[in-house]
């Protein structure tokens, strides 16, 4: 099922959108230089984040909009609950530092294991992300596959 038009304000409507890679680059990944730049950013990461053989989810944020020059990309990164950061290699280990990540790869990646959550559920912690900085609600995507 394809994604759902943006609307007046250039953003998915409110919800976690289902997409894969190859959907999300098709509808966002054209235009600007800067937006093909993130684009590539983002191509980078998922292969990153697959390659550790223990990705389950991988939610974008910020990037999903009509904005012609994104600064970055915001991800969030569901690993399994047998995660260890320590066993990547140098590169993929610097998605999972904040700072280290937004120097590398220009994005802002926050990562999680379900069982880590102990005052909220997955899905819970995945719809809060929705919530802007004005209080408001807008659409997310949850890549697939």
């Amino acid at each position: 099922m394809p994604l759902p038009q943006l609307n007046r304000a250039g953003e998915l409507p409110k919800g976690v959108h289902q997409a894969t890679i190859d959907e999300v680059i098709a509808q966002f990944g054209n235009g600007t230089s800067q937006r093909q730049a993130v684009t590539a950013r983002l191509w980078r990461i998922y292969h990153l984040a697959r390659a550790t053989r223990k990705l389950e989810r991988l939610i974008l944020g910020s990037y999903i909009t009509a904005k012609p020059d994104p600064n970055d990309i915001d991800i969030i990164l569901v690993m399994r609950d047998d995660f260890d950061v320590h066993a990547c290699d140098e590169e993929s280990q610097k998605l999972f530092d904040h700072p280290s990540a937004a120097e590398t790869f220009g994005a802002s990646v926050f990562w999680i294991r379900p069982a880590l959550l102990v005052l909220e559920t997955l899905e819970e912690f995945i719809a809060h992300w929705q919530i802007t900085r004005d209080q408001t609600r807008r659409g997310i995507v949850e890549v697939r596959g």
